[in-house]
């Protein structure tokens, strides 16, 4: 048995038999609508169909399926299909097709081939990234936002346009994008310098970027090459440059002028032949009404800059499911879980999608790796997904402290139980599932938390689903 959990939507025992051969657990669906409810719930590796379900059937499943988040393998069953059904199916985005007998060794091929998907490190760039360029910078994601920022990127790499400017909040992948140019523009030259102006001090950073002399200062016992001179023909990446001391700011932009520079005491003139690109968190507009930054090197520095745009915004979210999904796929916080926790629960999702991430994608990576050391079972569940939340409160105008939001895990942990039971009309193998753990763990935390259903349950509205046994899911032994 190769996968964890596999949906069958058949009636057939045969069908059934095959689903038991690849899954550790199969769970039978009646309909299309039961299977998408059952993929929320139990986040299967796999879907098998009979050949009761025509292409156009398949179609409308795979496209109701995407709406809900559900992105899974769908694997027809057929004893009689020809060429031209088989290209149909194919067509509609199913993975494989295959007989009912004669390909069962096939099917393990395929359980294989998924099974290998799952693993940490075998991210495919068609699943996660919107081409081949965001595949090699590591630009996650396919939302309008993402794809429009990639068209910015190959617009200005394929230019001679230099410096470069990328704006964005913190943590949205701004050196990601500085590497993407660099890839394009400079794709035999391996040379990408990057430096954080806001890590070192004013003296400091003028000997990191320019270089310095033997006995230019105290302490320099012998010459330095800087930074924008190893660069050579390659790419410098100036990252926080708003933190810039102003001095150095007009350094650099004689150097983005005259492309030439001097060494710290130095009296000869270095040819700059490197791509310059600056990043910045703040807005380098207002950054120049308060007198923070020159306004002479902003304007240079502003030609086309490239926006990315934070993981709160409408055109972004659709992101914030495929970036989970890829760093629980990738993430190497924990080896001794590797390829043991494969999925995450709908509602679990369904918290990262609602949050507002001020980190953006620093902080959801940082997220995933951590439900990833607490989580105990095979899917991450909304147990394990802790975020902080944070409140700007100023004490006075000139006082402004952070506040975390007072909140008790335990009560915390209350209400996610209680939301779970109560989605699922109480019953307890479904809850269990969106919350992932197991049922008897369940059992444990409804007493331990005294949680009853009932008007007067506090945190808890009795659910109006009848609970009968036609609403379970159907588990093939």
């Amino acid at each position: 048995m190769l996968l964890r959990r596999v949906i069958v939507v058949s009636a057939q025992p045969d069908v059934q038999q095959l689903a038991r051969r690849v899954g550790q657990q199969a769970f039978v669906a009646d309909d299309t609508a039961e299977a998408i409810n059952f993929a929320r719930t139990l986040a299967p590796e796999l879907i098998l169909f009979d050949d009761r379900f025509t292409p156009g059937h398949i179609a409308d499943f795979i496209a109701t399926a995407d709406k809900n988040g559900v992105k899974i393998p769908v694997v027809t069953v057929s004893s009689d299909i020809n060429s031209i059904r088989l290209n149909e199916y194919r067509q509609v985005g199913v993975f494989d097709c295959l007989h009912l007998l004669a390909d069962q060794q096939q099917l393990l091929e395929i359980a294989a081939k998924i099974k290998s998907r799952l693993q940490p490190g075998t991210n495919h760039p068609a699943d996660y990234f919107a081409s081949d360029l965001a595949a090699s910078a590591g630009i996650v994601g396919k939302s309008k936002a993402i794809k429009s920022t990639l068209r910015i990127i190959n617009l200005v790499a394929g230019s001679n346009c230099n410096p470069v400017l990328i704006t964005g909040e913190t943590g949205t992948g701004k050196e990601l994008a500085a590497k993407a140019v660099h890839i394009i523009r400079h794709p035999n030259e391996p040379r990408f310098i990057g430096v954080n102006c806001a890590a070192l001090t004013a003296t400091l950073l003028e000997s990191e970027l320019f270089g310095h002399v033997r006995g230019a200062f105290t302490g320099a016992d012998r010459d330095k090459t800087g930074l924008l001179e190893l660069a050579g023909q390659g790419t410098i990446f100036l990252d926080e440059i708003s933190e810039m001391p102003i001095e150095l700011q007009a350094k650099l932009l004689r150097v983005i002028q005259d492309k030439t520079f001097r060494k710290v005491g130095g009296i000869k003139d270095i040819l700059c032949q490197a791509t310059i690109i600056a990043s910045s968190n703040r807005n380098l507009k207002k950054e120049v009404i308060l007198n923070h930054f020159r306004s002479d090197l902003y304007y240079r520095l502003n030609i086309c800059p490239i926006t990315i745009a934070p993981l709160k915004t409408p055109e972004r979210r659709e992101d914030i499911r495929l970036l989970a999904e890829y760093f629980l796929r990738s993430s190497t916080v924990c080896p001794d879980k590797a390829g043991k926790i494969t999925a995450i629960t709908a509602l679990a999702l369904e918290a990262l999608e609602n949050h507002t991430w001020p980190g953006n994608v620093r902080e959801l990576r940082n997220v995933i790796d951590r439900a990833l050391l607490l989580e105990t079972t095979d899917k991450i569940g909304l147990t394990s997904v802790i975020i902080e939340h944070f409140d700007l409160v100023g004490s006075s105008d000139s006082d402004t402290s952070v506040h975390i939001r007072d909140y008790s895990l335990e009560k915390a942990e209350r209400e996610l139980i209680a939301r779970a039971l109560q989605e699922t009309g109480w019953q307890k193998t479904r809850a269990a599932a969106l919350l992932g753990i197991t049922r008897a763990t369940l059992y444990a935390k409804v007493k331990q938390h005294n949680i009853q259903m009932g008007p007067c349950a506090p945190n808890l509205i009795q659910s109006s689903t009848p609970v009968s046994p036609e609403n379970q899911p159907v588990y093939v032994a």
